[in-house]
């Protein structure tokens, strides 16, 4: 049996919760972190720790997602919690946050529990619920936030609908605040939603299909922003998809507002000419949008206006989606592409490594409260071994989530997950783990 301490030498080092980026390596002992940075090489140690080589790549805290649709309980058969988990392995993530849309509904404490208690027993990432800020998701009845955040609720949210009443949503923030809860708004006004197809434009026009207004994210993400000068409290929205409500984020914080925000990969790298000629894997919530509202929401990344990259992995079966596009359901899945995507604005100069990388670890984490997303002495052995570089091209049919309804199929491109460790074990090893020495 080798030494339980372990050196991983001779790696790029990147931490942005610690403003860290530098040639060195990772002791590890018992599953937690002991020590990280150029300090760390194979002089400085001890003769009975065990090494491990790690050829130059690039080392970096686990990724932590805020919005993953595991579909469990209800849709096994389009996910479930042990072939989400799988694939955030392989796609660099070690924690994540699962929606409560589910059959039946996360919005009591015994669903909870068992989320978290199926969560140890899988044994794979890290699996932290959302509970429904609603009960059944109708908008009408708060649920038991107090006793939901006791029992392990990282936040309140609707997940993919939005709590659309004005006097409830003030009213749940305000119970919100007084217990320090975080409430997260899927930013779209459902009455200029419902029946629209994709982004409201030139494209929708051409194709015949019913257009969505940019107004219907921005008016949601404008009221609640002032709810939110009236009640206080911790309030998230996301994804965001359009520069006027980017505009409207970067407003409220310069106001001093608690508001953060996120987005997702697929509003960075594609806009409403991917959904081409009616390609249903291209339909999500909120749509794809003009390629003017993509570049302002890079900008919004760069700026630090937007916090947070989320995958928003939503796994739909073949049959959602072999359907004419108006009666597709929306959604991709993305833990797996989730970092390469991301990397595609540092490749291409738009927002540096370390916004990109802080925006997929520490700011996450931070916003719920978990002690993860860093490389921190004495935090948990939680990181990945990435080669940044690295050209590929993406197969939706090799992705390990069961389904396939990724807008990236065919992709090339670079930067890719080559290990990944949770408490110090290897959850994923692409090429074979080298044995330690």
């Amino acid at each position: 049996m080798s030494n339980p301490r372990t050196a991983y030498l001779n790696a790029r080092i990147v931490d942005p919760s610690a403003g860290r980026d530098e040639i060195g390596g990772l002791l590890v002992e018992d599953g937690r972190i002991l020590d990280a940075g150029a300090a760390v090489s194979a002089e400085t140690l001890a003769d009975d720790v065990a090494t491990i080589d790690c050829q130059g790549l690039t080392l970096i805290p686990g990724l932590v997602d805020i919005q993953v649709y595991a579909r469990e309980p209800g849709a096994e058969h389009q996910e479930t919690f042990a072939t989400a988990s799988a694939a955030a392995a392989a796609g660099g993530v070690t924690a994540f946050a699962t929606m409560p849309n589910t059959d039946p509904v996360i919005d009591d404490v015994a669903l909870v529990e068992y989320v978290r208690r199926l969560a140890d027993d899988i044994g794979g990432v890290r699996i932290h619920p959302f509970a429904a800020a609603t009960k059944g998701l109708r908008g009408t009845e708060m649920t038991e936030i107090g006793l939901l955040q006791a029992a392990g609720a990282v936040g309140f949210t609707d997940g993919g609908q939005a709590i659309t009443e004005a006097q409830f949503m003030r009213r749940l923030m305000a119970y919100a605040a007084a217990h320090d809860a975080l409430i997260w708004q899927h930013p779209e006004e459902p009455s200029l939603t419902t029946e629209g197809d994709m982004n409201d434009g030139e494209t929708a026009t051409r194709l015949g299909l019913i257009g969505i207004p940019t107004a219907a994210e921005v008016i949601m993400v404008e009221r609640d922003i002032r709810l939110l000068e009236l009640t206080g409290g911790r309030y998230h929205v996301g994804p965001l998809s359009t520069a006027l409500s980017v505009e409207a984020v970067r407003r409220a914080k310069a106001a001093g507002l608690a508001i953060t925000a996120s987005t997702a990969p697929h509003y960075l790298a594609l806009n409403e000419l991917a959904v081409g000629d009616y390609r249903t894997f291209a339909k999500t919530a909120p749509p794809l949008r003009s390629e003017a509202d993509r570049r302002a929401v890079v900008a919004g990344l760069a700026d630090g206006t937007v916090d947070i990259v989320a995958s928003g992995h939503c796994p739909q079966d073949a049959e959602s989606k072999r359907l004419p596009f108006a009666q597709a359901a929306a959604g991709v899945v993305g833990l797996e592409t989730l970092l390469p995507i991301a990397l595609e604005q540092h490749h291409n100069q738009s927002v540096s490594l370390a916004t990109i990388l802080a925006a997929l670890t520490a700011k996450p984490a931070r916003l719920l409260k978990l002690p993860f997303g860093t490389l921190a002495r004495g935090s948990a052995a939680d990181f990945s071994l990435v080669d940044l570089d690295l050209a590929w091209r993406i197969d939706a049919e090799q992705l390990r989530s069961k389904s396939k309804n990724s807008a990236f199929d065919g992709k090339p491109v670079q930067g890719r997950v080559r290990r990944t460790y949770v408490d110090g074990r290897c959850l994923y090893d692409r090429d074979g783990e080298p044995p330690a020495s």
